[in-house]
């Protein structure tokens, strides 16, 4: 009896080591283990994606091996070009650096814009907590209820630059439906230029995001304060139905329809993380699991749920670099249409 006590302490004490010996073996647990790893938002604070990203970091480290401490650190500038240029040039490339960046940063190269000096598919692309949808809305006393409506009342819209991505939006809209559209810009952002619209100062804005909107003023959506007049993103939102869909409305309009196409090419990235170029594949690879892992997370869920986000409609990372990857190979007469619309928005700024 005392020697089969023996064996199976033996045993169960060979076990013990080897089970230790693997975990100690675990190459990304010891990249992780009593490290931080700094996540770097492109936005400034209290903003979309300020929210999302501290939401994920929230709950990352539950998922990654080694469980490292999660540090968001805000570095907006330059519409996130700021954010992207130090994740691709500056910031370590040992996968103890990720980024949020704004889903208009890796097309900003296609469009010639000089500042944006990195390349998106050498980036690591992680994945996104969910798609976004977009759409034009006009405050309820404007006397436009449709598109047609817009083709004889101008409509005008406010906008942070001539360059900005509302007013990109805003050129884009008119120059495939053909409405009528005034600028005013200047707006330090979304918030103030809400205000102006509520005073009467402007009609409208061009690019809301809907999980936005909800979040922020979902007494303008109950109490019918506002007017969407179209939506627009690669596929529409299932919370829309009433609201007309861009690439539908373009069916006849092959060219314009490829050029909307590209254009909202953007949002279905969402609110995408990224990780530098030249990280260790097996570390990206860990990086990702763990992103899509946080993603379907009840805790995550029920977190989003509480700060009123949208996180039901996950994208990979591998589909985040797919979807760039065919925007950039988009017909050339396409991507110079889209760099003239953006252009202009360039010289006049």
């Amino acid at each position: 009896m005392r020697r089969i006590s023996l064996i199976c302490a033996t045993a169960i004490a060979t076990f013990i080591t080897t089970a230790s010996a693997a975990q100690a073996a675990d190459p990304i647990a010891d990249v992780y283990k009593d490290k931080q790893l700094k996540l770097i938002i492109s936005s400034s604070p209290g903003g979309g994606y300020d929210l999302y990203s501290r939401a994920v970091a929230r709950h990352l480290s539950d998922h990654l091996a080694g469980a490292p401490i999660i540090v968001p650190q805000n570095m907006p500038g330059a519409g996130g070009i700021k954010g992207a240029d130090y994740l691709y040039t500056v910031a370590p490339k040992d996968g103890l650096t990720i980024g949020n960046l704004q889903n208009t940063v890796p097309f900003e190269p296609m469009y010639g814009t000089k500042q944006a000096t990195f390349d998106p598919g050498k980036f690591n692309w992680l994945g996104s907590p969910n798609k976004e949808v977009a759409f034009l809305l006009v405050w309820h006393t404007v006397p436009v209820d449709t598109l047609d409506d817009a083709k004889t009342h101008e409509l005008i819209l406010g906008a942070s630059g001539a360059a900005s991505t509302p007013a990109f939006y805003a050129r884009v809209l008119s120059s495939v439906f053909g409405i009528k559209i005034k600028l005013i810009n200047g707006y330090p952002g979304q918030t103030e230029s809400f205000l102006a619209m509520e005073r009467g100062e402007n009609d409208g804005y061009s690019s809301t995001f809907w999980s936005s909107l909800k979040t922020t003023h979902p007494d303008w959506i109950a109490e019918k304060k506002i007017k969407i007049l179209v939506q627009y993103a690669l596929a529409p939102h299932p919370e829309l139905p009433d609201v007309p869909f861009a690439l539908d409305l373009l069916k006849g309009k092959p060219e314009d329809r490829k050029l909307m196409q590209v254009a909202s090419a953007p949002l279905s990235l969402g609110r995408p993380m990224v990780a530098p170029p030249d990280v260790p594949a097996d570390r990206i690879a860990a990086l990702r699991a763990a992103m899509m892992a946080t993603f379907s997370d009840p805790a995550f869920k029920a977190d989003c749920d509480t700060e009123r986000l949208e996180c039901g409609t996950p994208l990979s990372g591998e589909e985040t670099q797919a979807i760039i990857a065919k925007m950039y190979a988009s017909p050339p007469e396409v991507l110079a249409r889209l760099r003239q619309i953006y252009e202009i928005g360039t010289a006049t700024n």
